[in-house]
């Protein structure tokens, strides 16, 4: 096929996803971060607009990406080792800094070992490409994350090896459990520990309760594995995430740096033997250069911050503010999803408005997220605020007001 057909085949895809409303609109630039002042939280630059924004839409929920002393690690050890590794882990892509951060985030979380990667994405699909099987079932959360389904995919697991529960439904878990075939040896239960659209949370005692029934029935037994890319860092009485908040650990905890924690990479972390299967068998791991050390620095100081008493009182700001914003939306007669995370969505419950309001935001210098039919069932339109650790009373109660005038 010539360029010039190409292009037009995929000038009529794009037409498509263009009518059909899921084209994705042109990307803002930011040109600049202005740190705190005045009793306000930080503040953007974009490119063509004179005015500075207040993001609520980013995933930085402890404010650590522009920490002066995660921009040093990352400068100390990108003087000291390069801005590239230079090749795969397997042919002497590996630093010390790859081991540091990869013992710093299995003592972090619990478990025994881990193994970074370039994404959380990527260590979903590692993962599925490491204990996958023609023998194995996988069960998941109907409103588990794209990479989540992606790695099933990739994995190759066959239609009649998945089951899918109704989202936080603990009946139909057991349901899909007691479906299982005779001729399965291993059931893999993975589920995201924050939906990210929702702020709700899988209720990881309940599901751990369930699965410990059934870790006899199967030679191979239950894996429960959460993806908890967006709990960890970010709430939990130490910003442990779900699993601090629930009380239990599953098997296998895959999370990210590149939220909470502010950096870039994601990782698996289980019990030293899965680690190492996952290392002597993730394509996503195997054949693809390593984060930079200047990653791995930042993101093992972001923990060592997370732990400090600075890392608690970012925590603790965080949960009033989150707070303060859920507890202003209930004032003001707004609909939401309890929870106790920052992802605090708006149930608008239709397009139009939905396009109005961040609009209005936007004019006044508010960055959030619309979401609208088909990315959302009709009647499920949701704007998706969140919270994060540098935002001030002040910041909360200027979106709140906002929000009391578009009321």
């Amino acid at each position: 096929m010539t360029r010039t057909k190409l292009d037009q085949a995929l000038l009529a895809e794009l037409k498509i996803l263009q009518d059909e409303g899921r084209a994705k609109p042109p990307e803002r630039i930011i040109t600049a971060y202005h740190p705190p002042e005045n009793g306000l939280g930080p503040r953007y630059s974009l490119k063509g607009e004179e005015r500075r924004f207040l993001r609520m839409n980013s995933n930085s929920y402890l404010s650590l990406s522009n920490h002066r002393q995660l921009i040093a690690a990352a400068d100390s050890a990108t003087h000291a080792c390069g801005v590239g590794p230079g090749a795969v882990r397997f042919i002497d892509g590996t630093f010390s800094y790859h081991i540091a951060l990869e013992e710093r985030i299995a003592r972090f979380v619990g478990k025994g070992a881990a193994k970074i990667f370039n994404s959380a994405y990527t260590s979903n699909c590692g993962l599925a490409l490491t204990i996958g099987g023609k023998a194995t079932h996988w069960v998941g959360d109907q409103l588990n994350h794209n990479s989540i389904i992606r790695g099933m995919r990739i994995a190759g697991v066959p239609r009649g090896n998945k089951g899918i529960y109704a989202h936080n439904d603990m009946d139909d878990l057991q349901k899909c459990l007691d479906a299982v075939g005779e001729n399965i040896e291993r059931v893999v239960v993975i589920f995201d520990g924050i939906f990210s659209m929702r702020g709700d949370y899988a209720p990881i005692d309940k599901i751990l309760e369930i699965t410990d029934r059934y870790s006899e029935k199967f030679v191979g037994g239950v894996v429960t594995v959460v993806d908890d890319s967006h709990g960890i860092g970010a709430y939990g009485a130490t910003g442990r995430g779900t699993p601090e908040f629930c009380g239990r650990i599953p098997d296998i905890i895959i999370g990210t740096f590149g939220k909470a924690f502010g950096v870039n990479g994601g990782f698996i972390a289980g019990s030293s033997t899965v680690v190492e299967a996952v290392r002597q068998m993730a394509d996503t791991y195997i054949y693809t250069n390593p984060l930079s050390v200047a990653d791995c620095a930042a993101a093992t100081t972001a923990l060592d911050i997370c732990d400090s008493a600075e890392g608690l009182q970012r925590l603790d700001n965080l949960r009033q503010r989150t707070r303060q914003f859920r507890e202003g939306l209930d004032r003001l007669g707004f609909e939401s999803i309890p929870g106790p995370h920052p992802v605090v969505p708006l149930l608008v419950r239709d397009t139009v408005k939905t396009h109005a309001l961040v609009k209005r935001l936007f004019s006044a210098g508010i960055l959030v997220v619309g979401l609208t039919f088909p990315v959302v069932p009709k009647g499920d339109e949701t704007m998706r605020f969140q919270v994060n650790a540098d935002h001030t009373e002040a910041d909360i109660d200027i979106v709140l007001a906002l929000l009391a005038q578009a009321k």
